[in-house]
């Protein structure tokens, strides 16, 4: 299956150099920043959202203090009074320091992303960063990166979780995406299928025919709609699914309209 972009600032490495400040959870840097919000000295916009009823505008931070030697100054990449290093990468339009990762910032995007960038691909349509293995391979949706995540409603396009791009197009983050897997394989939104089950159609073919229907089902016919391909199909019911006559998925849905059998077609 494709995947997306890590998303996002890239996160968690704790830790610091020698004669700093560990930071935080959330990122490694040798400096707190200034929230322009409220004023108050925080190690990351995270940590900030995360104790204040309001939101840090990373955009608008312009101060930070030195984790070693406490001076205010303006927003850099080196202490100007003890030449600390705040991050091994800096961004100074996203205010974001932290150790390399081959971080690197998309205009188009607005924000950083881990990279290296050589990896990936703005995809202007769905208005996200892509690896490069998606490109010309992928369903674009306009904005979809602009969408909270189905599984947890959370925001995607500025996660620090990565994006995973289904078949059809939608974007879960990575880590709710496997949890989706493990109770289903369809999109939550769509219903697509979310992987290939060519494999377990194939098997549930032999299922179908090995299992004889009670005699009262053994002649209805009902109309499907299929959730991969949206094509209607009149097939004999079963209780172990209803295959699309158009493209041979399970992944369909009894339409309720019809139900006919064999002798009155």
């Amino acid at each position: 299956m494709a995947e997306g972009s890590e998303g996002g600032e890239p996160g968690c490495e704790p830790g610091s150099e020698p004669g700093s400040e560990q930071g935080c959870e959330h990122y490694r840097r040798g400096c707190r920043l200034r929230a322009p919000c409220c004023g108050k000295l925080y190690p990351c916009r995270l940590c900030h959202d995360g104790a204040e009823q309001h939101q840090l505008d990373r955009f608008r931070v312009s101060e930070v203090q030195c984790s070693r030697c406490r001076l205010l100054q303006k927003a850099q990449q080196r202490c100007e009074g003890c030449d600390n290093l705040f991050g091994e990468y800096y961004c100074d339009i996203c205010h974001l320091f932290d150790r390399d990762k081959k971080q690197y910032h998309c205009e188009e995007c607005g924000i950083c992303r881990i990279g290296p960038k050589e990896d990936f691909f703005h995809c202007s349509k769905c208005n996200l960063c892509l690896s490069l293995s998606l490109q010309g391979k992928h369903k674009c949706i306009e904005n979809v990166s602009r969408q909270d995540c189905p599984i947890c409603l959370e925001d995607i396009h500025t996660s620090r979780v990565g994006a995973h791009v289904l078949p059809c197009g939608h974007l879960l983050h990575r880590t709710c995406y496997d949890e989706m897997l493990k109770e289903g394989y369809r999109c939550p939104l769509c219903m697509h299928s979310a992987l290939d089950m060519t494999r377990y159609w194939r098997q549930l073919d032999n299922e179908v025919a090995q299992t004889p229907m009670p005699t009262e089902y053994q002649n209805m016919m009902v109309e499907i709609l299929c959730n991969d391909c949206n094509a209607r199909s009149t097939v004999q019911f079963h209780l172990l699914g209803m295959k699309c006559q158009s493209c041979e998925s399970y992944n369909t849905a009894q339409d309720g309209r019809c139900r006919l059998s064999l002798e009155e077609q």
